[in-house]
């Protein structure tokens, strides 16, 4: 497993892009680990929610990979003098694993969006990758417990995918991921990733930032120029670099 860095309360594991995509693609062998691998992809925004709200720790931390999907916990990190080896952008890592699933014969299931999102991604990944197996789709419009859970993780038994991409919104994808772990486990599933909007990138529904943006850590304020509204969510990062400096201080 991968060293742990905890960055605010949460426990984030050091690792590159190229890193997290091998311990992945270990668990997606077949004939290896029989559990389910859970992947959470937090940023500064979802740190702090868990500092506001602490019940959400021990829901993120209950991932078997956390990765950094954020430069504001990249700097966080360095603040508190614990340095995490680079961001790792959760749809970046998505795409990894479906070039991964692409060449290893590997079935793959996308869940979450709005009707006709998933099945877009599914389309365009599969003209960029040709080899790529989506076996299945299901937008994000259930009910995340009860019989509509059960119907959606049944579909997912049909499809046969040991790879499953839950992109539902933060905290309804962990939680959903965390309360059926089993579940999925017993169905085959191995790694389930928990991939908020990245479906919308996927299917072409949104562009992501430049590169020169996404290069020099100002992707959030190339979203926030594209959507103004977003300007409440993106003072949780300020808010959440002050009280970094503040518990280094007190450290």
């Amino acid at each position: 497993m991968p060293d742990k860095i905890n960055v605010r309360g949460v426990n984030f594991d050091n690792v590159t892009l190229v890193e997290a995509a091998a311990f992945l693609g270990d668990r997606l062998t077949p004939g290896g680990v029989k559990e389910l691998t859970a992947v959470f992809t937090p940023n500064s925004e979802i740190v702090q929610l868990c500092i506001e709200q602490n019940e959400y720790f021990d829901l993120i931390n209950s991932a078997d990979l956390i990765i950094p999907d954020g430069i504001g916990v990249i700097k966080a990190a360095k603040i508190l003098g614990t340095p995490l080896k680079e961001r790792v952008p959760g749809v970046e890592l998505g795409e990894a694993m479906l070039e991964y699933a692409a060449e290893n014969d590997v079935k793959v299931y996308f869940l979450g969006g709005k009707p006709g999102v998933a099945e877009a991604a599914a389309k365009n990944m599969g003209e960029k990758y040709p080899s790529l197996n989506v076996t299945g789709t299901s937008d994000g419009y259930f009910k995340k417990e009860g019989e509509e859970s059960d119907e959606v993780i049944g579909k997912i038994a049909d499809s046969g995918a040991t790879l499953l991409f839950v992109c539902l919104g933060v905290p309804v994808q962990e939680r959903w991921i965390h309360d059926n772990r089993e579940k999925l486990a017993l169905i085959g599933v191995k790694v389930a990733l928990a991939l908020g909007g990245s479906l919308d990138v996927y299917s072409g529904t949104v562009k992501r930032a430049p590169a020169v943006f996404r290069k020099t850590g100002m992707e959030w304020f190339y979203r926030l120029l594209c959507q103004p509204s977003r300007i409440g969510r993106m003072m949780k990062l300020p808010k959440f670099l002050v009280g970094t400096y503040k518990e280094k201080r007190k450290k």
